[in-house]
């Protein structure tokens, strides 16, 4: 979601003046009451995907972590070569990389921030699809209804689009988003 829907301007004022108008003009208060109800099975479902998704992402984080763990134990322990002999002869030495190897805290900070970052994204927007896909159909279940609301939308629609064209044609510049 972008900041810039979250910033108070005229023109947002405007649209949210223009859609109470139409919502409470062109629907009844049963389809009111629906749209409210279809937006707390919205909400829900992405609330509880944005929590189950940021616990999966730091458990994933644990179990990356502690395979990170393991892998260089297991390569700390394994025997490694010294030196290098080169076919004309010569012995170099090869450095221990094992310092290098080893997982490191702001490594793990890392790994927990992205993965749950990850996963709060991932299980919120899951969350998101599903309320939408519940509250779609609670609404297309009664057809009069879906019929009203598409109607009082596309009348919000071409009213907006009207004031639009008022203020493109009028020389007004629209507010930059």
């Amino acid at each position: 979601m972008s900041f810039a829907a979250l910033r108070k301007s005229d023109q947002h004022d405007d649209l949210g003046r223009l859609a109470e108008e139409h919502i409470k003009h062109d629907l009844t208060q049963e389809d009111r009451d629906a749209l409210v109800k279809a937006s707390t099975r919205v909400t829900a479902p992405a609330v509880i995907g944005t929590l189950v998704g940021l616990g999966l992402g730091i458990y994933a984080a644990f179990r990356l972590r502690r395979v990170r763990a393991d892998m260089f134990r297991a390569f700390r322990a394994a025997e490694k070569p010294t030196h290098v002999i080169f076919a004309d002869g010569r012995k170099e030495a090869i450095p221990d990389i094992t310092p290098l190897m080893r997982p490191s805290t702001y490594g793990d900070i890392a790994t927990y921030f992205f993965f749950g970052l990850g996963g709060t994204i991932l299980g919120g927007e899951l969350g998101f699809l599903l309320g939408t896909w519940s509250a779609s159909r609670a609404i297309c279940k009664d057809a009069a209804r879906r019929r009203r609301i598409e109607t009082a939308y596309r009348r919000f629609k071409a009213d907006y689009l009207r004031q639009e064209a008022d203020r493109v044609e009028s020389g007004d510049s629209p507010p930059v988003l």
